[in-house]
């Protein structure tokens, strides 16, 4: 019995190559971005028990504040694009200013639709690094920037 297209697009998973990153509304290309997770830190409170001839503490854990949220983008070097893209953002961090920018990644199905959108709040750049030279090679030169982020939500289309 073969499967519909309905069904096709809801029981099986999405593939993580079809993605459009947008930064302040404006959409960039890229080869890989990583760390778009949301935790809390944990906290754990012990306390003896009042009644019942129970011995030793009771813990709990509980969830204490959000943690922030350490990002990786990663894209091929083009000339004209990578300095406005990465570095002049990260190179305002040492004139004293800090341009917090809000980023989409948005999961698309093979229609080019956003099917699920991950949006990072308040991102800034804490790292750029150059591609790697290689004589040998003839790999694509890859740069890569990590941001630091309030928090991550997460919403289906």
């Amino acid at each position: 019995m073969a499967l519909t297209k309905e069904q096709i697009k809801t029981d099986y998973p999405l593939v993580t190559y079809n993605y459009r990153v947008d930064i302040n509304g404006v959409s960039i290309s890229f080869s890989e971005v990583s760390g778009l997770e949301l935790s809390f830190e944990t906290t754990t409170y012990k306390e003896s028990f009042a009644t019942g001839g129970k011995v030793g503490p009771n813990i709990m854990y509980m969830p204490g504040q959000i943690q922030p949220v350490n990002i990786s983008m990663k894209k091929g070097l083009v000339k004209g694009k990578s300095i406005p893209v990465f570095y002049d953002w990260i190179n305002d961090i040492q004139l004293n200013q800090v341009d917090k920018r809000d980023i989409v990644v948005h999961l698309l199905d093979e229609t080019g639709s956003t099917v699920v959108s991950w949006k990072v709040i308040d991102a800034f750049p804490t790292k750029l690094t150059a591609p790697s030279f290689d004589a040998s090679s003839n790999d694509v030169a890859i740069e890569s920037m990590d941001l630091m982020a309030f928090r991550v939500t997460m919403e289906e289309a």
